[in-house]
């Protein structure tokens, strides 16, 4: 079980750093280390300044997912929205923006569900993941090099295909299977309730 002093940043003194590479997105660092137990080891970083995951949830319980191509993966994947955030945004501002860029759809509310580090052995990317409802449909603006695919799909189905191994992307397993686990049931509940009223 997670204590509050896991969740501290450990005491590291970086003795050096070096920057191997600089890129439009993330910097790839070679720094020498002292790690809380004294030891002291070289280590090779990326970078990034983050992301922001959107989990758009429509009134009826389905969920919106995109497909795209992943060169370093080399295939097509279906996953959540998702992007870098700019160096001038929160992270909750940058979940409107790359909802609207990537599927069009806008929304009213946001809420935050769970931060993950995707790689933590060598990536610093947190990527911070919310809830997006109150959805309308508008004009997608993707980037250039984007070529995105939107399917709407019930939770369930969304399920299978993770268990089948359909979705394997890491942001989306979590983000949906989080989802899945502690809210989507809760919400079906009050929906009920308000029905009855």
């Amino acid at each position: 079980m997670a204590t509050g002093k896991d969740r501290k940043t450990a005491a590291v003194k970086i003795t050096s750093s070096v920057t191997l590479f600089r890129g439009r997105v993330f910097a790839l660092n070679r720094d020498h280390i002292l790690e809380p137990g004294g030891i002291e080891a070289v280590r090779e970083v990326i970078v990034h300044p983050g992301s922001v995951v959107v989990l758009p949830v429509f009134p009826d319980g389905r969920i919106l997912l995109i497909r795209q191509y992943r060169h370093a993966a080399k295939r097509y994947m279906w996953e959540l929205v998702a992007g870098h955030r700019e160096e001038h945004e929160t992270f909750l501002e940058s979940a409107p923006r790359e909802l609207q860029e990537e599927t069009g759809y806008t929304a009213r509310h946001f809420t935050k569900l769970l931060d993950i580090y995707p790689s933590p052995g060598l990536l610093s990317e947190k990527m911070e993941i919310y809830l997006a409802e109150d959805l309308t449909k508008g004009r997608a603006k993707p980037e250039e090099d984007e070529k995105i695919t939107t399917r709407i799909m019930p939770l369930a189905e969304v399920e299978t295909w993770i268990h089948s191994g359909k979705i394997v992307d890491s942001k989306t397993v979590a983000g949906v299977l989080y989802y899945a686990k502690f809210l989507a049931g809760k919400r079906k509940k009050a929906a009920g309730k308000r029905k009855k009223a």
